[in-house]
Formats: structure tokens, C-alpha cells, sequence
């Protein structure tokens, strides 16, 4: 088992995440959805241990990851929004500082990675766009032959083409390297091209986690009639969030 996610629970004043549970094997990448303060990005910070949590136990490649942190973290990549480089310093500056904290690093597939995103290295941040900059994280937590791939919102302002090379390329990296990868994003269409399963919190609680197509076949109970074409994971989760309870 890449990740085991048992009874995960953190309270705030004014949100809970609630006993939220999953896993992930070898190879699988598994979307997780809800809308926008549901506890997507409560849920992966508490995996990283970027935040003390309420109850739960977190399992990395067979290890408590608390108890084995540095252990875990060398072999996982992770790209998260809104983090914020130095402007002025330049992309192989950056990497020349972050490169000194993996012991796996391979230059040479950094490159390979910086030649199939078209990251100049010799440009400052500032002069990269921001779909620029999310490339540049990906190629970061690539680097360092990561297992395990924990992405927030990893397509978020990339434009269309950029998006479905990245998509193949997780695609490709699950395949063929067998990477596990667990991602959180509002953009549904893309977990439809590439998920294996479908992770769903909704109001901080666990609504769903299996199989993709099972996940589909679930919640064609919300369609309004029998006749209407089967949901989409758009459409399974604008209808939901709609309801009053929880299935």
C-alpha cells in the first residue's frame, strides 16, 4: 500500500474534517473533489503533517508516516498552489537550493522535464506565467523519482493544451513507472481522462471513495429521470452538493 488514510479528523472553530478514509495502491492516481472549502487541501496538509490533526493514523509505503516523516517525504514529490518563489531569483537558482534537500536527485531527468514543459532555467520567476510556475513545481517533485505524487489543484492555470500534456504525463508516469498519484482539483473533466478512483468530501466528510466507474454508477440515483444519459463527475457533484444529505 503507497497511502493508507485511516479516521483522518481535524476540528477548527468553524469546519470539521470528519473520520475521512482511503487508500492508495501502486501505480493508481485518485482524484479528490469537493467544492471549494469542503476540506480537500485540509486533507492533504494533514497527510504531510503540515498540520496537527484531531485523530487519525497516515501509512506510507507501509510506514507510520509520523514516525518515519523523513523517510516518507524523499520519496514523495508535492506540488501545492500559492506557494511563492523569490521573484528576482532565477528558476536554476531555485532548483540549486531545493536539489540540495533530496539525496535521490537526477539532474538529468530534471532536465528532460524542463525540456518537455520549455522552462528556460536561466529566467527569473517573476518572468514565468503562472502556468509556468506550476510546471516548473511538477518538474521539481519529479526530480527526485518521488513514488508518490500529492498534487492541489495541479492544472489550475494551465491552458488547455498544457493541461492535456499533463494529464498524459500522469497518465504515462502511473503506467509505466507505476507512481502513485493523489490530486485535488475543481476541474472534473480532467479525473474523468485520467483517475483510476474518485475520492469525495463533502462539508468535511467522506461521501465516496472507490473505483472510478463505480463511483460514476453510484450516483446515477441523482439523475432525474431513468431516461436522462448517465452523469458525468461534473454533474454527480454540481447535483449533490444540491441535496440536503448525504448519501
Amino acid at each position: 500500500m503507497i497511502l493508507k488514510v485511516e479516521n483522518l479528523s481535524k476540528e477548527y472553530p468553524k469546519f470539521k474534517l470528519n473520520n475521512v478514509s482511503f487508500s492508495i495502491n501502486e501505480g493508481e492516481i485518485m482524484g479528490l473533489i469537493g467544492r471549494n472549502g469542503a476540506g480537500k487541501s485540509t486533507t492533504l496538509k494533514a497527510i504531510l503533517n503540515m498540520i496537527s490533526i484531531s485523530n487519525g493514523t497516515i501509512e506510507m509505503f507501509d510506514k507510520n508516516y509520523k514516525q518515519n516523516e523523513l523517510y516518507c517525504k524523499s520519496n514523495i514529490g508535492v506540488v501545492f498552489g500559492g506557494i511563492d518563489y523569490y521573484e528576482l531569483k532565477k528558476v536554476s537558482t531555485i532548483t540549486s537550493i531545493t536539489k540540495k534537500f533530496y539525496k535521490n536527485w537526477d539532474e538529468k531527468l530534471y532536465r528532460t522535464y524542463l525540456e518537455t514543459f520549455n522552462i528556460d532555467s536561466s529566467k527569473r520567476i517573476k518572468e514565468l506565467s503562472a502556468g509556468m510556475k506550476v510546471k516548473y513545481q511538477i518538474a521539481v517533485a519529479l526530480s527526485h523519482n518521488a513514488k508518490l505524487l500529492i498534487l492541489d489543484e495541479p492544472t489550475s492555470g494551465l491552458d488547455p493544451v498544457s493541461r492535456e500534456e499533463l494529464l498524459t504525463l500522469f497518465m504515462y508516469l502511473a503506467q509505466t513507472k507505476k507512481i502513485s498519484i493523489l490530486f485535488s482539483t475543481h476541474i472534473t473533466s480532467d479525473l474523468e481522462k485520467c483517475a483510476n478512483t474518485i475520492t469525495y468530501i463533502k462539508d468535511g466528510n467522506l461521501i465516496a471513495s472507490m473505483e472510478k466507474t463505480k463511483f460514476i454508477k453510484h450516483f446515477q440515483y441523482l439523475k432525474t429521470s431513468p431516461t436522462e444519459p448517465d452523469l458525468s463527475l461534473e454533474e454527480i457533484m454540481i447535483k449533490n452538493e444540491r441535496c440536503s444529505y448525504d448519501f
